[in-house]
């Protein structure tokens, strides 16, 4: 069978291929969520990868969840309700587990279609753009089922409370400039220029040291359910390390002296 992700390197750039076109990289599978599971555990152990870039190989990014099995009832939607349940929390949840909380900054590429499960994908990523013919939707309520994966927790922390309410609760599909109003996607660009725009992007974050990268991700994703005066005594530990790295000093030095720093991650 073949790999559900395909991964290729640009310096300190992971690109990051969902590569099952002919299901529109619908998520289904258990080898599907343990190809997530196993890039990040690989990411984590990496330390030269700085940002990943996440697209989708077809005419869609993610169609979300396999319909027909649904409608059979296999794959992870099989079973009783108990191990339908167990299906969910060993599968496809383990999937926010660990790509929301990987420490390096994640771009998704929207290709094409961001539907259920991949709209909700697409929200573990830290920046969507998207391709001006992508079309999104938390379509999960059409199916008469409920966001299984996180999207009731990730939506609205991107485009707020009503917004997600409005997406959740008709499960319309919005375009491409309708999702860039709403803050969901960043910018939206014509198909053929997506990958340049995800990989200048890229590099701009990559330039960056990679501890300061790090620590600012962990950051911002602490500070979803932190108090302000615990998000500030964390702050000070992690710059207290960040102070203490060759990068800093190096940044520091190429800034006074006018010049482009030359990082090692150190």
């Amino acid at each position: 069978m073949k790999p559900f992700l395909i991964t290729e390197r640009d310096g300190a750039i992971l690109v990051v291929r969902m590569d099952s076109p002919e299901t529109r990289n619908a998520l289904s599978e258990p080898s599907q969520m343990q190809a997530f599971v196993d890039l990040c555990a690989m990411v984590r152990a990496d330390r030269s990868v700085k940002v990943v870039v996440l697209t989708g190989n077809g005419p869609a990014f993610c169609a979300g969840g396999n319909v027909k099995d649904m409608r059979d009832r296999g794959g992870i939607f099989a079973g009783s309700p108990y191990e339908v349940r167990e299906s969910y929390r060993n599968g496809i949840q383990r999937i926010p587990l660990c790509l929301y909380d990987l420490d390096v900054p994640v771009i998704a590429a929207m290709n094409g279609p961001a539907i259920g499960a991949g709209l909700d994908l697409a929200c573990m990523c830290d920046v969507r753009i998207a391709a001006d013919t992508a079309k999104f939707a938390e379509s999960f309520v059409k199916l008469g089922i409920v966001p299984g994966d996180g999207g009731a927790w990730l939506l609205p922390r991107i485009v707020g409370m009503p917004k997600a309410s409005l997406m959740a609760l008709t499960g319309d599909m919005i375009d491409a400039q309708t999702a860039l109003a709403w803050g969901l996607v960043t910018e939206v660009v014509p198909l053929a220029e997506l990958e340049a725009s995800a990989m200048s992007l890229a590099r701009r974050m990559a330039s960056n040291p990679s501890h300061g990268l790090r620590l600012t991700k962990r950051l911002l994703r602490e500070g979803q359910h932190m108090r302000l005066d615990s998000l500030l005594e964390l702050s000070a530990a992690f710059q207290a390390l960040a102070h203490h790295t060759e990068d800093h000093t190096e940044a520091v030095a190429a800034f006074l002296e006018k010049r482009d720093p030359e990082f090692t991650g150190r």
